[in-house]
């Protein structure tokens, strides 16, 4: 007797993961397909076609009043389904689009950056020197594993960061005495949950079959570990995940009310601000695009456009 065949959006899920895509784009690519579903009330995808995807785009356009970037994720969502899951053609797709804005990041002076660092406490102020001194996502801070921070070459490896690109950058020699002594109460801890018969983390991939031991090795744990042990959405086991966005988030935010800052800070403002203090200091724009892992020169441009503000650096002719 054959079994029943998997339902569509589990289909979906073993079609990501056959990609090697992170788990959070395998949830908000479900969440977006099954949003298109309901929003046809719920015909299979298999029934609907272009016609379809370009009134869903639409409706999220027009009465959804979402940005570019949230129509061009679902976009990239209904793509996947169709191409990898249903094999079916979409191109040349025409919905109307919202307008993607003329984006200038917001940029905090050392001393305010400083200042909200001041303001946050353990753990989360080690992270944010960690963004704000090598320019790290803060994703891609809390997945930095034991053996992706070289203390010897003063350098931080940064694993399949966006777009699924490896990077090197620096780690400031600043913060390195303060991340030994917290990965040594990490370590401890790792020896507790593994006498407790836990000590696994998520393993990337399929490495955990190719390794079946890796994941309860010191390398592979996270810098940053979360308080408690969980169960591991995608294979049901318990394992130690590296600390949740949102304690870092809050942080952050705490902390600038209490510097009194007039800008909306959030904690991708310290990678913004690297990079701008980095060209402030003469460093080449190229060296600058390999530390931030920017596939295009023009993407690390803008802050160039952040150093003229003000008129494009033209002096104003009430300051003469």
């Amino acid at each position: 007797m054959q079994p029943p065949p998997k339902k569509l959006l589990d289909q979906v899920r073993d079609a990501i993961r056959l990609k090697h895509y992170a788990y959070r784009t395998e949830e908000t690519y479900v969440q977006w397909i099954r949003r298109y579903i309901l929003f046809h009330n719920k015909r299979h995808p298999k029934e609907m076609g272009k016609a379809e995807i370009e009134a869903f785009l639409t409706h999220l356009a027009v009465e959804g009043q979402v940005a570019a970037s949230t129509q061009n994720q679902a976009l990239s969502a209904l793509l996947f389904l169709y191409r990898e899951v249903l094999n079916l053609d979409m191109m040349g797709i025409d919905a109307v689009r919202a307008k993607r804005p003329q984006y200038v990041p917001t940029v905090m002076t050392k001393q305010e950056a400083l200042a909200v660092i001041h303001l946050c406490d353990g753990v989360y102020q080690l992270i944010v020197k960690l963004l704000y001194g090598s320019g790290l996502r803060l994703i891609e801070g809390l997945r930095l594993r034991v053996k992706d921070v070289d203390f010897a070459q003063q350098q931080i490896l940064v694993r399949d960061g966006k777009g699924s690109k490896s990077r090197v950058t620096m780690l400031p020699s600043s913060v390195a005495v303060e991340l030994r002594d917290h990965l040594v109460g990490v370590q401890r801890q790792h020896q507790r949950d593994l006498s407790r018969g836990f000590g696994a983390v998520p393993l990337p991939f399929a490495l955990e079959r190719k390794y079946p031991n890796a994941d309860r090795e010191w390398l592979w744990q996270y810098v940053f570990p979360a308080s408690q042990v969980a169960k591991d959405p995608r294979n049901g086991l318990m394992c130690r995940h590296h600390l949740h966005e949102s304690g870092v988030q809050k942080a952050v935010k705490q902390a600038a009310r209490g510097a009194k800052l007039t800008k909306r800070i959030g904690c991708h403002t310290f990678r913004h601000s690297f990079a701008t203090h980095l060209l402030e200091s003469g460093y080449d724009i190229r060296t600058i695009q390999e530390l931030l892992g920017h596939r295009d020169v023009k993407t690390t441009m803008i802050y160039t456009h952040v150093l003229n503000r003000g008129g494009k650096g033209v002096r104003s002719p009430l300051d003469d």
